[in-house]
């Protein structure tokens, strides 16, 4: 017998012990993170609201309960007696069987009320039909990609459940080494903005954090076949973790599966939708640019098979020395703080990710409160000496002063933002403009996957700070549906271009790489009346940087260009990082404050000024890695 069959014999006898012996418990096996019960009585163990908390308690593990298919009522009857259930208020658009995990998925419109005060709802749900409610959200734009990757799981949840049950055993063996140590080493990220991915490994485990791409740069990837990440093979990784789902985090996740990794997945909900979203955008747009995809489209289906979805704050095993926590970073949706608590109390480290410190029109500043953390491993795209950023307000008014001079000229204002965050910030401070009278009510075309990425954000409202959960719960005043915002595709952006009229043109990517933010200055570079209107970060060899930097022309194939006509401005407090006093703000408040930073994710000016700073004014160990370099901790 293995040791995990040992351990989870253990566990049933424990289980025996406190379940009424009226419960019959059929089976008892790991799921991922998850130990899950399986029963032929449903309903009674439904009885109990507090027999599962207690359970959790004694065994101090992630516990979901499921009943056995054979016992449970058919869907029929049982959508009819679950309807009767659920206050008509919930507004339930849809209901749907999973007859293999015995769950019954449950759309609406409102949530809480399918759920009732405590879970009490819930709990009655299961005990008239057997089945185990799982609610969901019907969103005010329906989403696609959201749904399309609800169905693909749901397709393929017999594979699902095999990899989760082995994973399962993965995280619950034995630990194989007494030996004690931490290391991290740097495979991309560092001293350049972009490539992110790191290996957080010890004496049993080794887990990659984020792997991204380069802007302007998609040869040059992480260093992903030295032996510390799957040189030795893919195999050799026990998990991967993402910090947000934007492509320098997170585009080249699928080609670990295409390299035979097999492992988990571990992020927030949102990411792993926006993951399957912005993978196949990245090998599309690869395809429009005559380049080599690096991965097929079956990789980013294998990608999110593996997913394993976390709550912000759940603390959660994913090896057998190491428990992952995850935060909100207040970038995008869904971003994290990812926090590792290592062996018995041996080290922690905490990863930033992307992170904004002070609260946004649409998220929170980013946590930095933790239990412990020994080492953190900062962002510092904005970390150089003079990289401070006007504050919300005044970026604010900038922007409303630009679509204002495009209404007196009649001209465009062109915004290359992400599709993911940043285009919804915008889309937030426009609508409000105009609702106000502040500035004329003109069209703002949303272009690329703006749209879509909006849809995502109203399905997922609990990630966006409360004042604009509210407003997405009323379909009057929700901000995203305003008539302004149209949606359109590549087929309209030369007829719109030549329209006489004010508008404004929200389109992806953020730093003019290829894609349709280029193809629409393409259109418009000749118009002195429009206005380029820089609002993201733009990396060093991208045409963002150049054009920043004085550039006044625009390439547009075959090694031709145009001049640019049109008026360049810059916006910087939009961006979703924390400028440079943003970062020393969340080390200086940080609970604890650590004992060493890694200083990466920024040019090697500013990793290395931010890096300084932080040693002379908060007495820490800092350091500004490059990439291959590997820090011991213990």
């Amino acid at each position: 017998m293995s040791t995990v069959d040992k351990q989870l014999e253990d566990v049933r006898a424990t289980i025996d012990e406190e379940v009424p012996n009226y419960i019959s418990i059929s089976e008892v096996t790991y799921e991922g993170p998850e130990l899950v019960i399986y029963t032929r009585d449903p309903k009674e163990f439904a009885s109990d609201g507090d027999l599962v908390r207690r359970l959790a308690s004694k065994l101090r593990k992630r516990i979901t309960v499921r009943p056995d298919p054979d016992v449970l009522t058919t869907p029929d009857t049982a959508e009819e007696q679950i309807r009767d259930i659920v206050p008509d208020e919930a507004g339930v658009t849809d209901i749907q069987f999973l007859a293999d995990t015995g769950e019954v998925v449950i759309k609406a419109e409102k949530p809480g009320r399918v759920i009732g005060r405590g879970g009490e709802t819930l709990r009655e749900i299961t005990k008239a039909v057997g089945w185990t409610p799982d609610v969901v959200r019907t969103p005010p734009i329906e989403s696609p990609t959201v749904a399309n990757v609800r169905s693909f799981l749901t397709q393929e949840r017999d594979d699902r459940r095999d990899i989760l049950e082995r994973v399962g055993r993965q995280i619950h063996r034995e630990p194989m080494s007494s030996d004690e140590w931490v290391r991290i080493t740097t495979l991309g990220g560092c001293r350049e903005v972009g490539r992110a991915a790191y290996i957080i490994s010890t004496a049993d485990t080794r887990i990659l954090v984020d792997c991204g791409d380069k802007p302007g740069e998609r040869t040059e990837k992480p260093y992903l076949d030295v032996p510390e990440a799957i040189g030795s093979g893919a195999s050799s990784l026990d998990a991967v973790v993402l910090t947000h789902a934007h492509p320098e985090h997170a585009a080249l996740v699928p080609l670990l599966f295409d390299h035979g990794y097999d492992g988990p997945v571990y992020c927030t909900e949102p990411t792993r939708d926006l993951l399957g979203l912005l993978t196949l955008d990245y090998i599309g747009r690869t395809d429009e640019n005559g380049g080599k995809r690096p991965y097929g489209t079956d990789m980013v289906r294998e990608a999110v098979k593996h997913c394993i979805t976390l709550e912000y704050g759940d603390v959660t095993d994913i090896a057998p020395d190491v428990k992952l926590t995850l935060h909100s970073a207040g970038h995008v949706l869904g971003s994290s703080v990812v926090h590792f608590h290592i062996g018995d109390g041996l080290y922690n480290v905490a990863f930033s990710g992307d992170i904004h410190y002070d609260s946004t029109r649409l998220f929170d500043g980013a946590v930095n409160e933790f239990p412990r953390v020994e080492t953190l491993v900062l962002e510092s795209t904005y970390g150089g000496r003079n990289d401070y950023q006007t504050d919300q307000d005044d970026s604010e008014r900038k922007l409303k002063q630009v679509v204002q001079n495009a209404a007196d000229r009649e001209g465009t204002v062109l915004v290359p933002t992400h599709a993911v965050g940043r285009a919804q910030e915008l889309m937030v401070v426009l609508e409000e403009a105009m609702r106000r009278d502040e500035v004329p009510e003109m069209p703002v075309y949303l272009d690329g996957m703006i749209w879509e990425s909006t849809a995502v954000h109203t399905t997922y409202p609990e990630y966006l700070r409360d004042e604009v959960q509210e407003r997405i719960h009323d379909a009057d005043r929700n901000p995203f549906l305003a008539d302004q915002f149209t949606p359109i595709d590549g087929e309209d952006r030369e007829e719109i271009a030549d329209r006489d009229e004010a508008s404004v043109v929200l389109a992806a990517p953020g730093m003019l790489t290829p894609g349709p933010s280029r193809s629409w200055l393409e259109h418009l570079a000749g118009d002195a009346d429009s206005t380029l209107t820089l609002v993201d970060y733009q990396a060093k060899n991208t045409l963002g940087r150049r054009i920043q930097n004085g550039q006044r022309k625009v390439p547009v194939g075959g090694g031709d260009s145009v001049p640019l006509e049109m008026n360049v401005e810059t916006i910087d407090g939009f961006s979703g990082h924390a400028d440079r006093q943003g970062l020393e703000n969340f080390v200086k408040t940080m609970h604890p404050r650590p004992e060493k930073v890694l200083c990466v994710h920024g040019d090697e000016s500013a990793t290395q000024d931010l890096s300084s700073s932080l040693y002379h004014d908060y007495n820490l160990r800092t350091f500004a890695p490059e990439n291959l370099e590997t820090f011991r901790f213990k």
